[in-house]
């Protein structure tokens, strides 16, 4: 066969799998299987025309159809982390300035209890002893009693991948609760940030006041970089839910719903996200009673300044207005 023939016979195949490449490229839906069976053709006919010796051009094209076909069917698998890089990088953050007004309404609402709550027990003992029993405080102090080389540790804890666990639970359970509790026209995740906030406030108020403050701030000042910021962010996905349900303006109720619940969504990974994040700090760094308190605080200023630069600026460049 001479190469006008042989071309003749295979180049519709060859430009209907460079076609179909193209339209790889350009992110759209491909024969996955059409153009396996076509890459194999193009592989044989290159043999083929190599053992041949035929022309370099010819030789040339089945040689870079052939290496773009497996770069695209064999390209490096990543289990898809390159998405979850992305979706870390830009999307949620983006997400979550979209959402600024409900993740604002949010932070009042789990904030300003808490600060109150803080400054009522540390007054003195009873605000604390109101919202919460005798020997729940008790087991508070003695978490962060001295002389320990766990704090905040359970006593039937043995280990840190224990108490990882628990936190996991107890973080994931909160965010749930914040987030899920939404549906009651928003007033659900409204009475668990402000419910979370006092607790939270009352109980640093009364470690504090008495004088357990300098083990229980250097444990709490990494980790709560993540774990307020992503409470904070789980209550405003439920507000987000609750509120577009509640006033739909001019769209039916359910598709009001159905929009508030995809906007959330974004809201919820993030919180997730720095649920987990928290949950690991907590449990292996956190609690580590030999780390001296001005190092914690330095990681603590630096958790808290990343949490920040990635809510605030991550993903602005290229982002499209409006």
């Amino acid at each position: 066969m001479t190469p006008v023939h042989f071309e003749a016979a295979y180049g519709a195949m060859w430009n209907e799998l460079a076609a179909q490449l193209a339209e790889a490229r350009a992110g759209r839906a491909v024969d996955a299987a059409l153009l396996a069976t076509r890459y194999r053709r193009v592989c044989e006919n290159l043999a083929l025309a190599q053992s041949r010796a035929y022309p370099m051009h010819l030789v040339a094209r089945l040689e870079t159809l052939a290496q773009d076909a497996h770069q695209l069917i064999y390209r490096r698998q990543d289990y898809g982390l390159r998405a979850a890089g992305r979706l870390l990088r830009t999307e949620l953050p983006r997400a979550v300035r979209a959402e600024g007004r409900h993740v604002l309404m949010a932070l009042l609402l789990f904030a300003l209890p808490l600060a109150l709550a803080f400054g009522l027990s540390l007054a003195g003992p009873d605000f604390a002893l109101r919202l919460q029993e005798a020997h729940q405080l008790r087991n508070y102090e003695q978490m962060y009693g001295d002389g320990k080389a766990h704090f905040g540790r359970l006593r039937d804890a043995a280990s840190d991948w224990q108490m990882f666990g628990f936190y996991i639970f107890n973080n994931i359970g909160l965010g749930f609760r914040c987030f899920g509790a939404g549906i009651l026209a928003g007033v659900g995740s409204a009475f668990v940030l402000l419910y979370n906030g006092l607790m939270i406030g009352a109980t640093a108020g009364h470690l504090t006041r008495v004088g357990l403050g300098h083990n229980f701030w250097p444990f709490v000042a990494t980790h709560s970089a993540f774990e307020l910021t992503g409470i904070v962010l789980a209550g405003a996905a439920g507000l987000r839910v609750g509120l577009g349900w509640l006033m739909p303006g001019r769209l039916s109720r359910l598709q009001a719903l159905r929009d508030a619940a995809r906007a959330a969504v974004p809201l919820v990974y993030a919180a997730f996200f720095l649920l987990l994040v928290a949950a690991a700090v907590e449990a292996f760094w956190s609690s580590a009673a030999w780390v001296v308190p001005w190092v914690k605080y330095s990681v603590a200023a630096a958790c808290w300044a990343l949490v920040l630069v990635w809510l605030l600026l991550m993903g602005r460049g290229g982002q499209r207005a409006g």
